[in-house]
Formats: C-alpha cells, sequence, structure tokens
C-alpha cells in the first residue's frame, strides 16, 4: 500500500513539475542552492519514502501556490523556498522528485527529510527517512550526475559557487533523548555530554560536507524546542516554555558556534556561517504583537491543547488567517514566521548571523 502511494504521487509530481513554477518560472540559476536537514527543510522528499513523517494531506499547503500539500511542513513556502525567492533563484526540487533532471540540475537540489537528525539512531520511529549520512551519499551522486552533463570542472564550479543550508540538531533532542522518559541516550549519556556528543557528531558532518565541495554553508542552531506548541502541550502547565528542553539549546547552541568558529580557522577560511535560530524565534515569541501575531503559542492547526498534540490534518482545529499564527502546526512556523526568520538570515546582526550575515556573505563573493 505504501508503495503504491508513493508511486501516485510520483506521477502526480511528475505532471505537477511540468506545469508550476509558481514565482519563479523567470529565474536563472546563477547560484545553485543546496538544502541538508529536517522537516523544517524538508520540500518533499518524504512523499517519496514509507514513512510516518510526511505532510501530504490538506490542510499543508493551503496557502502555497498550488494550494495543494507539497510536502513541506508549511501553510505555504518554508524557509529554503523563501531565501531561493530572496535571491532570486529558482526554487530547488525534492532530490528525490523525476522532475530533477537536465538543466534543473543546474539549480542545486533538497535532500533534506523530515524526522532525521545528526545521530543516525534519531527518528528511527519514522521509519523510511532519509538521515544526514543518505543525504551526503545523494549529494555526491548528485554531483556524478551534473558532472556527466556539464563535465567535471564546470561541476565543481557551480558546487563550489553554490549555496548551501544545513538545519539539523532540535530532532536529537525532542525525537531522541526526550521522546520518553529514560530513552536510551539519556541513559547513556548526561545533557551536557550528550550535547558535546552531538556537536563532535556535527562537526564530522560538517567537514564532509566541505570535503564535498560546500564553501558557503549556513548551519542553524536549535530553535526554542521547549516553547513549540507540541512541547507545550505535553510539558507545560501555564504555557511557560520547558526549562528542560531550553537548558538543552543553551547548553547546544553556543557550543555549535565554537565548533564552527573552530572549524573555520582549521579550515582558513569562513566557510560556515551559524544562525542563530533561538533568537530568531525568540524575538516574536516573546512578543508576538510586535510583529502582527496574536498568539505565539497555540498552533494555527492541531488539536488538544494549544493545538499541539499530533500533526496537522484534515479534521484539525484551522484558523482562518495564517499570517496572525507564529506557529502552523506544533512544531513548525508559519509561512510569515519564517519569512522574518529568512530576513535575519539575510541582513540581521553579528546577534543573529555569526560571523556575517547572507547578504554580506554573498557581497563578498561577487567581489572575488
Amino acid at each position: 500500500m505504501a508503495s503504491s502511494l508513493v508511486l501516485a504521487y510520483s506521477c502526480i509530481i511528475m505532471i505537477t513539475c511540468l506545469l508550476v513554477a509558481f514565482d519563479f518560472a523567470c529565474a536563472q540559476p546563477t547560484r545553485a542552492f543546496f538544502v541538508f536537514g529536517d522537516s523544517i527543510a524538508d520540500n518533499g522528499n518524504n512523499h517519496f519514502l514509507a514513512t510516518t513523517a510526511r505532510a501530504d494531506t490538506p490542510p499543508y499547503g493551503i496557502d502555497f501556490p498550488t494550494h495543494k500539500p507539497s510536502g513541506r511542513f508549511s501553510n505555504g513556502l518554508n524557509i529554503p523556498d523563501l531565501i531561493s525567492e530572496q535571491l532570486g533563484l529558482e526554487p530547488t526540487l525534492p532530490y528525490l522528485s523525476p522532475c530533477l533532471v537536465g538543466e534543473k540540475l543546474l539549480v542545486g537540489a533538497n535532500f533534506a527529510s523530515a524526522g532525521i537528525g545528526i545521530l543516525n539512531d534519531t527518528g528511527i520511529q519514522f521509519l523510511d527517512i532519509l538521515h544526514i549520512d543518505k543525504q551526503l551519499k545523494l549529494f555526491h551522486h548528485y554531483q556524478q550526475r551534473l558532472s556527466a552533463h556539464i563535465g567535471a570542472n564546470e561541476a565543481q564550479k557551480l558546487v563550489n559557487k553554490a549555496l548551501v543550508l544545513i538545519v539539523l540538531g532540535g530532532n536529537d533532542f525532542v525525537n531522541n533523548y526526550y521522546l520518553v522518559p529514560f530513552s536510551a541516550r539519556s541513559r547513556q549519556f548526561s545533557l551536557p555530554d550528550y550535547v558535546s556528543y552531538l556537536i563532535s557528531e556535527y562537526r564530522k558532518i560538517l567537514k564532509k560536507l566541505y570535503d564535498l565541495g560546500g564553501r558557503k554553508v549556513l548551519v542553524t542552531g536549535t530553535g526554542p524546542m521547549g516553547c513549540v506548541p507540541a512541547e507545550l502541550a505535553m510539558r507545560s502547565r501555564n504555557g511557560d516554555c520547558d526549562v528542560e528542553l531550553e537548558r538543552a539549546g543553551s547548553l547546544y547552541n553556543p557550543q555549535l558556534v565554537q565548533m564552527i568558529k573552530g572549524l573555520n580557522q582549521e579550515i582558513g577560511a569562513d566557510i560556515f556561517i551559524a544562525a542563530n535560530a533561538h533568537q530568531m524565534h525568540m524575538d516574536f515569541i516573546s512578543n508576538p504583537q510586535a510583529f502582527g501575531f496574536v498568539t505565539s503559542k497555540e498552533a494555527c492547526c492541531g488539536q488538544g491543547p494549544y493545538n499541539g498534540i499530533g500533526l496537522c490534518t484534515p479534521l484539525s482545529n484551522l484558523c482562518q488567517n495564517r499570517d496572525l499564527y507564529a506557529f502552523w502546526d506544533s512544531f513548525h512556523p508559519s509561512e510569515k514566521a519564517s519569512r522574518i526568520i529568512v530576513q535575519q538570515i539575510l541582513t540581521g546582526s553579528y546577534e543573529y548571523m555569526h560571523p556575517m550575515n547572507l547578504s554580506t556573505l554573498l557581497a563578498m563573493d561577487s567581489m572575488v
């Protein structure tokens, strides 16, 4: 049954990609864009997999240009889409999409897969997902396909010039260490030791990404894990963010920045750019009205306390105006909230982007 659904969806995608290019039909592939990570960045890979981590039913995609589910865990566009939009780039296709052929290879590819983490045992409950090791193997395979299309030298130039986004870490806490009481990882590690282990493993991933040609890599920290509607529903008695999950983020995020700083020093160039996703979210979580939201606690779509139980389904409660909600579902920001995050990625100060924001990075690159 699962394989039949995947095949059917593949056929729909093949038709859709011939008919739909939404707002980027005239964009030119002046710079490729590669995306790695979890559900924050997944734009449809999990649709092609036999996994329970999927966003393939309404009302997901209600504000997407097609007004249909696209595989994004959003009411509309997600963070990679919005980065592409702001840079005037054509949006990347999921790597598993049958549409990713020929000239579309020049645009780049999205390898992200909902449910994954830094560790390969993160997300095993979701069955068939593209763990980060698999995503990097697919990136290598992509480069082989690209070389066959434009030649090895041109392929290397395209990859070296490309922008890369990687979004990892949150699931290693909420869908691993804190998934159940006395989880295997929580019995193996104290929280500080677990954070150190994650950072050491993430360093290996980033180093491999560099070895594969990544030269302009945005690395996001974890968002405010204890403040998302799912965790408020399960852990909060009064609507306050969960202290333990916030403590995990407060240990992890500074160590991630220091690791990135050290890796850049080792390489001798600012290859990796750290994005302070926690602060980007906390700006509108702590003062939602200042950003035009009516709430940052209750999800637009869901059920139970704060609409935070389970994912969004056709039977869920659904808000009428998605722009008034910071969170679309129990874990993921609305398109409007994602736009705020992307603006900080592009132009944010040192508080948000270290050692520089994306606009500065690309301006410096244009002078080389």
